[in-house]
This record gives C-alpha cells, structure tokens and sequence, in this order.
C-alpha cells in the first residue's frame, strides 16, 4: 500500500477549489498540510536529470552534495531513498572532450563506461560525509521485461534499503541497444517505482515545473501546480524536446507520470538546481507541479505487464472476445482468437488486437503460438481433442492481463 492510498485529505492539503480545467491551483494556507502528506511518503524515488548534476565543465560535484545533503536530511526524517541518475554519458562527454552528445550507440556506450565511474564515485563521496552507503545499480528493458530478473532487481533494492543503503540507478548505457533501451531516466524512474511500490517519485529537472506552453518560446507560459488527469489539452503544454545534455523532454516526464498515477503513486516535477528545493518541498512549500492520482489502476503483477513487458507476438480477436476483456473484465477463451500472428512460447507477452488493428491490451499466454493456432475458433471442450492436452481453458487468463486503456483510466478524467 503506497502512502496516498489512505490519505482521503491529500487533495485538500493541495489543492483551493478553483480550477481552469485541466489543474487546481495551491491554496496558501496549507503548508502544515502539506508537510503532514509528504511526511506520510515513506518510500521516495528521486530521479535528478543530466541538466540538473552536470555544467558546461563536466560533472557538476558541487550540486551532487547539496543533493546529498538534502536526501541525507530526508532520510533522517525517516524517509526511505532511492536515486535515479543520469549524468553518466554527459560526464564522459566532458571527460573525452565532446561538444555533442554521441550520435551512435558504440559511441554512447563507450561514453557511459567512461562517465559512470565519476559519476557513482561523485555520489559515493557526497554521502560518505553522513556516513551513508551507496550502491550502484545498472539496468536494462531486458532485465526488468524477464519477470524472474525483474523479481530479483525487486528482492536486490529492498535487501539495500533494509540495510540503510542508498540505490543509484541508471540504464545499463554500456550494453543497450535500441531494441532494450529503456528511452530515458525518466521512464526508468517510473518503472523502478512501480518495482518497489514508492510512495511518491520526484523528478528534479532544469525547470520549475509543467507549464501550460513552453516557457522557453513562451513568455506568458504559466506554470501548473496540481494536476488530477490527463487530457489532450494537457499533453499538449509538453513538448518532445530535450534540453542540451538530456534525452527525454517534459513530453517524457508526463508519460512517466501516466505510469506512476496508474500504479497510484504520486509524481513530482521540479527545479533541481533550487537551493533546498527538496526540503522545501517536504516542508510543504508549493515547489513544482504534483500529479495526483485519483486511483490505483494496476497492482501486483498488473503493474508489470503495464509498464515492463515488450510483446513478441500478436493475437486478433473477434468482437465478442474483445468485449469479454473490456466490459466483463473475462479471460481470452481460443473461441475468440481469430488470428495468430508472431513465433512465441508459453508465457510470453503478446498484445491483442481488434480486427481493425486497435489494441485491446497485453497479456501472458498459456499455450505457444503453433498450439494457439490449432486452437483458434474452438470451444475449450475441444482443446484436448485437437493437441491431445490441455494445459487451461484459456489462451490467457484474466489475472494476466491488462486493458491498454481501462475504464476509468487516470486519464479520461479531468477535474
């Protein structure tokens, strides 16, 4: 259970009434409430940007300890911490003498090796002084879409949080490819706080927060406060476009904050580079933009298969199918499969399809697809007669699944 869950005044201690829409604005009387709700977020993911922790010089030291003495503070409080860094390959940029961010993976791979060792010895040096440790950890899509290495990396983080020891994470640049690469930190951040059920994600970046249009081409931008949904009206405030030394724009930060609502974990955006910006925010001044989840979509495995799982193949299903999984929350039945697209084992990920190609959502199979094919169109009765076996009625169950957009998603409501 994520601290938001039982806490029925959180959007009190956030937000006045008045609303444009898409946002509700801070109230100014209700820093004691703020303090009470962030205090309440025991397990706290903060991803710092490479904007945030590196200069025109290379990796910004001075920065990692005020950082370090603002997460020293908080865990002091008795908050639990876990880092998303990024900053590895614009390190190793300064470090070898590069004006521009490599343009290939070799060369951004080669990069990284050479940033990572600063920028981990960086963070080490900064927490040493508090006498806390930190240890380094390295990932990629691979490792966390495999469900038992995404079992470990959980059962890893929280033996270290046990032991009073401070995670940084980062992509595993040195070995990613395209094909397993995560995108950003940002989407990483998302993903590692759904791995440990956080209680909220804070991502510190170059600027103050979600403004209603770029403030970088926009002098009338207004920055947003609080946000309860998603609509297209607010997806369009974020643009695509990375900073310098970057990889993800504030397009990236919302989508990383679809993640983190649907799993009903809370997201910050917010000023790095701020003095004090993170106890601030604790202290319950109103630093940055918070997104409010109005409830959990995913639990458990759900959240997985929501975030993590890569499909490997296809399956078209006929209508009737397609409403058993959407309105009646059924499982897939082999009478319902129309078409098999796609070579995969028992297990896999696939992703199911109306026959006009929509994506119903993603699930795991019970049968391979070579069995699936045979089975297609059949009553489960018949199962057994036609492989001479029958592992379950369904082709996949409903505990396996997950819509891609389901009812009442944190995203088709905007208070």
């Amino acid at each position: 259970m994520s601290a938001f869950d039982d806490m029925p005044l959180s959007s009190a201690a956030l937000e006045e009434p008045m609303t444009d829409g898409d946002v509700l604005m801070d109230r100014e009387d209700n820093l004691s409430d703020r303090r009470a709700w962030f205090q309440r977020c025991r397990r706290v993911v903060v991803k710092v940007g490479s904007a945030v922790l590196t200069t025109p010089r290379g990796l910004d030291r001075v920065m990692i300890h005020r950082l370090s003495d603002q997460l020293a503070a908080l865990k002091e409080r008795g908050h639990e911490i876990l880092i998303v860094s990024s900053g590895a390959v614009a390190s190793g940029m300064r470090k070898v003498g590069l004006k521009e961010k490599p343009r290939t993976i070799p060369q951004k791979q080669a990069t990284a090796a050479i940033g990572q060792t600063f920028l981990m010895n960086a963070w080490e040096e900064a927490f040493d002084k508090f006498e806390l440790l930190t240890a380094q950890i390295l990932l990629t899509h691979e490792d966390l879409a495999h469900r038992h290495r995404y079992l470990n990396a959980r059962n890893t983080l929280e033996t270290l949080l046990d032991w009073n020891i401070i995670p940084v994470i980062n992509e595993n640049d040195t070995v990613v490819v395209e094909e397993i690469k995560f995108g950003d930190n940002d989407q990483l951040c998302a993903l590692i706080a759904g791995l440990v059920a956080a209680d909220l994600v804070v991502i510190l970046t170059d600027t103050e927060g979600l403004y209603d249009c770029d403030p970088r081409t926009h002098d009338h931008a207004r920055l947003i406060r609080v946000v309860h949904g998603f609509s297209p009206k607010l997806m369009a405030c974020a643009t695509p476009q990375p900073g310098a030394v970057g990889t993800g724009g504030m397009l990236s930060k919302l989508q990383a904050a679809k993640k983190c609502l649907a799993s009903g974990i809370p997201m910050v955006i917010g000023p790095g580079r701020e003095k004090d910006v993170l106890v601030r925010l604790f202290d319950g001044e109103p630093v940055g933009t918070v997104f409010l989840p109005k409830r959990r979509l995913y639990h458990g495995k759900k959240i997985w298969l929501a975030n993590l799982t890569k499909p490997v193949g296809e399956l078209v299903l006929d209508q009737g199918a397609v409403r058993a999984l959407q309105k009646a929350g059924k499982s897939l039945l082999p009478i319902g499969v129309r078409e098999v697209r796609g070579t995969f084992g028992v297990g896999a990920p696939v992703r199911c399809v109306d026959e006009q190609g929509t994506v119903i959502g993603v699930g795991l199979t019970n049968y391979r697809s070579g069995e699936i094919e045979r089975i297609k169109g059949h009553h489960t009765e018949e199962i057994e007669g036609l492989l001479g076996y029958k592992h379950s009625d369904e082709v996949i169950h409903r505990n396996n699944f997950v819509l891609a957009e389901p009812t009442g998603a944190a995203d088709a409501e905007i208070v």
